[in-house]
């Protein structure tokens, strides 16, 4: 142990690996934030901190069964010339998830419930944690997969993913608590998941997708949006003022 602490190699990995961690946890922090907001709000942060806990129990539990997960990528089946796997299985399985509830979330907040005259549906915090659960586990497999490509000492891995899930819990709070107050904000998140729910489907039937156009579409649409949202802040406060004089 005292070996890996003073070799160079070992803490450029750990770095490398933490970055790479924390990027590939955007969007498991949207989807968990997201799903927290069909919570009562005081259910919601705790909501947060379980979804998080978990994904941090499915990666540790994945990176403790390293044998297992490299079994995943042998074929189970070949289908016309594709050769099926069990993480193909559960990339498509899990976009198509992230599909489906993208979709119904974006109807819900567009359509509503005022035309049934209905009070919007509360979710149970055991079902949010399901879900939370059943993603995690889809969105766990990649990140351990990166994390055993990138380093061969399953310590440093367990540290990269300890101090990535530490940080992810440190901003899943704001995070979630500024899509809650913006409908627009939440809108581009659902449109993310149902960009990485594509970018699922399409590894999982052997079309990979390059993380960076991901990581680029979704870096540009929130700039746009941070622009947005500076101008209608800016001008609330131009109206603000505006009125402050006619009195």
């Amino acid at each position: 142990m005292l070996d890996l602490l003073s070799d160079p190699q070992v803490w450029a990995s750990l770095l490398t690996l933490t970055a790479l961690e924390i990027v590939l946890g955007i969007d498991n922090i949207i989807f968990i934030s997201i799903m927290a907001s069909k919570l009562p709000a005081h259910q919601q942060h705790t909501a947060r901190r379980v979804g998080l806990a978990l994904a941090l129990l499915t990666r540790l539990a994945l990176l403790a069964s390293i044998a297992w997960v490299a079994q995943l990528t042998q074929p189970l089946v070949t289908i016309l010339g594709w050769a099926v796997s069990g993480r193909d299985l559960i990339l498509i399985g899990g976009g198509l998830f992230l599909l489906a509830k993208g979709t119904l979330e974006i109807h819900h907040t567009v359509e509503g419930h005022e035309e049934d005259g209905a009070a919007p549906k509360v979710a149970s915090f055991t079902s949010v944690v399901i879900q939370i659960m059943f993603l995690d586990i889809v969105f766990s497999l990649d990140s351990v997969i990166t994390a055993v490509g990138m380093s061969d000492h399953l310590p440093v891995m367990i540290a990269a993913v300890v101090i990535a899930m530490a940080v992810m819990l440190f901003a899943s709070g704001p995070v979630g608590d500024f899509v809650n107050r913006h409908a627009t904000v939440k809108m581009l998140a659902l449109s993310f998941l149902l960009l990485v729910g594509v970018a699922l489907v399409a590894d999982g039937m052997g079309f990979h997708i390059p993380k960076g156009y991901l990581y680029f579409a979704i870096a540009f649409s929130t700039l746009v949006e941070a622009l947005n949202l500076l101008a209608a802040s800016r001008r609330k406060r131009l109206r603000e003022a505006a009125g402050a004089a006619g009195h």
